[in-house]
């Protein structure tokens, strides 16, 4: 099977990726060696050729490239040629390659091994021994491409999305789209869950799930079926997990119960290149039209500009204790976030604002050159623009103010920051009421909030209500 440049993979998305080596798979599998034939034959060694006369028209069983196997050779090379015109239904002139030298035979003589699928190339059918590149099993198993060809299905796939206006977008699971707890660590609080089903509220029973087979419950985010319906009418989606496959593949059929939003796009922790690292380098999108939600930061090392971080969502005890949090959870108090002012309601609008600018009809420049983490800072910027800030018993004695995460926070947040008060300041953030910056902020009817108020801006990408942020004396 080829995938390089004349491969017949047109449609976006690995899925469609997934469905045409399955197809080339199936419609070669008269022409091309067998993968069990190759292993039985290292197990056996070679078998002996049979004459010319005692094979059929299609070319039998022969797998041997030994040039002194004239026959074999000559078998070995129709299946080659049939391959190569399911794949490459242009001439060989078309190519640009010499008319009476075959397509197939230059590919098999000097091919580049694009990539490697159980140890055989997917191009020319040949055996592998040393296999490099990325590996992309959740799009099929033990596929592996090499670096030239993920850089041209890449341009490939981005093309056809943006004919589409689509861009892409990649959702972890836990804490974004949804909690999960052990069965084992379900806490006396939150008994009712198990015991008292038939009386929880239909909002909360259709989206807790008690999956026996695999000892958990898992709590889907209020909006979430809304957010992934809309949201797949602007992105191809991916998810992207710390998790293991089988738990990352439960988790998408309740998400995707249909199988329309992610189809083969399922990335697990066996997937990662990295060590405790979620990387693009899985994901068959540019990173140019890549956008990532995702709670946690620090596992996106090389991607932060992509990245939009998402407010945890705690539904059970055992995700507070996780993380540290004193308060209780919103299983233990009977409550959940409000579906429609809830992080995934906040977050699909700005989803949908980035799209919309990323794909407005009056801009000028190459739709190709458009860099989507340009359009992000610029939307970011546009929160806290307007607000001048001064911090007061917020930082560290002796630290530099201008390399505290809170200021560099809140100016991506386009507000300014300065070290000290004038009449031009709007907000005093501070940790402690009785500081002099936080006494002149209440003479002056400035605003005195506390630094949880930059964090809220940074979550629902709007300048929050001040007064929901009070610094305690």
């Amino acid at each position: 099977m080829s995938l390089t440049a004349d491969s017949p993979v047109h449609s976006s998305s690995s899925d469609d990726f997934a469905a045409f080596l399955d197809a080339e798979l199936d419609s070669a599998s008269d022409v091309s060696p067998d993968q069990h034939e190759v292993e039985n034959e290292e197990a056996e060694g070679e078998e002996e050729v049979e004459d010319e006369e005692g094979q059929d028209e299609d070319g039998g069983d022969g797998d041997d490239l030994d040039d002194g196997a004239s026959d074999s050779s000559r078998i070995k090379k129709r299946k080659a040629e049939a391959l190569e015109d399911a794949v490459y239904p242009q001439s060989s002139a078309s190519r640009g390659e010499p008319a009476e030298t075959s397509g197939a035979s230059l590919a098999l003589d000097i091919c580049s091994h694009p990539g490697v699928m159980g140890g055989m190339c997917i191009r020319c059918g040949q055996k592998v021994e040393n296999e490099s590149g990325v590996a992309f099993g959740y799009i099929h198993k033990n596929l592996r491409l090499a670096d030239d060809e993920i850089a041209r299905l890449r341009d490939k796939d981005l093309k056809n999305l943006l004919r589409h206006k689509k861009l892409y977008l990649v959702l972890d699971l836990d804490h974004t789209l949804l909690n999960s707890t052990r069965l084992a660590d379900i806490s006396a609080e939150e008994l009712y869950l198990k015991d008292q089903r038939e009386v929880l509220p239909d909002a909360l029973r259709s989206n807790l799930f008690k999956l026996d087979w695999i000892h958990m419950m898992t709590k889907l985010r209020p909006f979430v079926h809304t957010f992934l319906k809309e949201a797949s009418s602007l992105f191809e989606m991916y998810i992207y997990t710390m998790g293991e496959r089988p738990y990352a593949l439960e988790m998408a059929s309740l998400l995707d119960p249909g199988g329309i939003y992610f189809h083969s796009r399922v990335i697990a922790q066996g997937d990662c290149t990295q060590r405790h690292q979620k990387g693009l380098d899985v994901v068959v999108g540019q990173e140019s039209a890549v956008l990532i939600l995702d709670d946690t930061e620090a596992v996106w090392g090389k991607h932060k500009e992509n990245l939009i971080l998402m407010e945890r969502y705690h539904f059970f005890t055992s995700s507070c204790r996780q993380f540290g949090l004193k308060c209780k959870s919103l299983s233990a108090t009977k409550s959940d976030e409000n579906e429609a002012e809830g992080a995934l309601a906040s977050v699909l609008k700005v989803l949908q604002q980035i799209h919309s600018l990323f794909f407005d009809p009056e801009r000028r420049d190459n739709i190709m050159e458009r860099d989507v983490r340009q359009v992000l800072k610029q939307v970011r910027k546009e929160i806290l623009k307007g607000c001048k800030i001064v911090f007061t018993r917020v930082f560290p004695t002796q630290f530099q103010a201008e390399n505290h995460h809170l200021w560099k926070l809140a100016e991506q947040l386009g507000a300014t920051c300065s070290t000290e008060v004038d009449q031009s300041v709007t907000h005093v953030v501070s940790m402690d009421a009785g500081t002099d910056k936080s006494r002149w902020a209440v003479k002056e009817k400035k605003f005195l909030v506390h630094p949880r108020w930059i964090e809220a801006a940074n979550y629902l990408w709007r300048k929050p209500l001040e007064e929901n942020f009070p610094v305690s004396s």
